[in-house]
């Protein structure tokens, strides 16, 4: 790690660890800020050891995560024991002793935290850890509420917790710099929010997008799949203007029915705007029009900072294009009675296609489309991504839905302007032509197979019951004849 960087340590929450790599590097990108990881660097532990340029750069990289805890200045870290963590401590004051003198001071007041991962300590223990750290020359008073230093002491103590090591992994010990902005998860939550749909989008996800999705101040942030405008809401607390567009009129009008329990009619004012009025964001609403993404409406000059959808997978909600009536259908009753249904299937791979060819068309250089990407677990190796000519794929982070389907956030980046590129879309079809019946198919095979393992532990345990002596008794349950009942 460099020697002009200073070391911080990046306090992560254990959730959603695939995507904090994207988020982070997203970041960066947003605030322009360098990072430097050791050759160590394990993505998935809670702590992460970087080196930033100041506490400055720490706190742009602290005010619009999502995965962030804290952010705090290293001092001493140790992964050979306690001993030799607190002789580097000790070090580490002696040598920078005019530059840490200001913490010191005796009109400053301090608090020290002590905090364990996957381990348990008791406030006892807790209050001896800090005892063991008399040398720090501290002199101002102890308060526990406001203090104007605040520091930390961790221990690691590795990632399984049903293989605790007998040491910790690792010793920590800091200043407190920022906080992460996971407040703001609790602000837009969808418990308190205005209006919301069968599939509005977690705030911490919808977050998570619009960072990956570089979305900041005076941006013009695009869904066409919008709903009931999660993302643009998230978008929107970013400071982006935002516009979208859905087929479904009655979900776009608020007419839709209700989704929370015990509402039976929804509320006259319950719209998207209204939501991003609940959460002062109003004057940065576009608009939401209705349309069908597979038929675009929109010119060619129109240019979007970020693209920023989730798309309909057809499990939860149907994906659906107006029907195309060039031609009598074959499945007509009679000529004087044609009738065609207003939409039509909107296979997924045709969906993508028309996404990512939209993205190439009226992203800004530069912009980003941010989407998520359904897919059954075993197809993980598989090569089933869509790609374009003219859309990089730089993030990939996926979360598991259950134990056979999972889907992908992905995001690409604008790399080129071709005309010539436009139509250079591809994706193999094989996979996702027919991700829904896939879908029920294997959710009905692993219901079949959890099922049959079920009887196959019954009968094993009737067989142990009956070599153990035991009787089954009329109520359904395997006693030893003395402690029956009527015995």
């Amino acid at each position: 790690m460099s020697s002009t960087l200073k070391k911080y340590v990046l306090w992560f929450a254990q959730e959603h660890v695939d995507f904090r790599q994207a988020e982070i590097a997203s970041l960066l990108r947003i605030w322009n800020i360098q990072m430097e990881t050791p050759a160590d660097h394990n993505p998935e532990r809670p702590f992460w050891v970087v080196g930033l340029q100041n506490d400055e750069a720490a706190r742009k990289l602290a005010s619009r995560s999502m995965s962030l805890r804290c952010i705090f200045e290293l001092w001493a870290h140790s992964n050979e024991g306690l001993a030799n963590f607190h002789q580097a401590l000790r070090q580490h004051i002696e040598t920078n002793a005019k530059s840490l003198a200001t913490h010191f001071e005796a009109n400053k007041s301090f608090k020290i935290t002590v905090e364990t991962y996957n381990k348990h300590f008791s406030q006892r223990e807790k209050v001896t850890k800090i005892e063991t750290m008399q040398y720090l020359p501290v002199e101002g008073p102890v308060n526990l509420k406001t203090p104007d230093v605040h520091y930390w002491y961790i221990e690691f103590w590795g990632l399984d917790p049903m293989d605790v090591p007998e040491q910790p992994y690792d010793v920590l010990f800091g200043r407190w710099v920022a906080d992460g902005k996971r407040d703001m998860i609790n602000e837009i939550s969808l418990k308190t929010r205005k209006f919301i749909g069968n599939t509005s989008m977690d705030p911490q996800l919808s977050l998570l997008m619009a960072n990956q999705g570089l979305v900041d101040s005076g941006h013009l942030v695009f869904d066409p799949f919008a709903g009931s405008g999660s993302l643009l809401v998230a978008a929107a607390k970013f400071g982006a203007y935002v516009a979208g567009a859905d087929i479904d009129y009655m979900i776009v009008h608020g007419k839709s029915k209700p989704t929370r329990v015990n509402q039976k009619v929804r509320e006259k004012d319950e719209s998207i705007y209204a939501n991003l009025q609940q959460y002062g964001c109003g004057g940065l609403f576009v608009d939401v029009l209705i349309a069908d993404f597979s038929r675009s409406i929109w010119a060619d000059s129109i240019v979007f900072d970020s693209i920023i959808t989730d798309p309909p997978y057809g499990i939860r909600e149907a994906t659906e294009r107006i029907e195309f009536k060039t031609q009598r259908r074959a499945t007509a009753m009679t000529e004087d009675a044609v009738h065609y249904p207003s939409t039509s299937p909107y296979q997924l791979c045709q969906m993508y296609k028309d996404l990512l060819q939209f993205s190439a068309r009226h992203l800004k250089l530069g912009g980003r489309l941010v989407c998520w990407f359904p897919m059954l677990r075993k197809d993980a190796d598989s090569d089933v991504l869509p790609r374009h000519k003219c859309l990089q794929l730089v993030a990939n982070s996926e979360q598991p839905l259950s134990g056979y389907s999972s889907r992908r956030l992905l995001t690409y980046e604008k790399v080129s302007d071709s005309e010539a590129d436009l139509g250079a879309f591809e994706m193999p079809t094989t996979v996702v032509e027919n991700f829904r019946e896939r879908y029920f198919t294997q959710l009905a095979e692993d219901n079949g197979t959890r099922k049959e393992r079920r009887l196959e532990l019954r009968e094993v345990g009737r067989k142990e019951a009956k070599k153990r002596g035991k009787q089954q008794q009329p109520d359904g349950k395997w006693r030893f004849p003395q402690d029956a009942p009527d015995a």
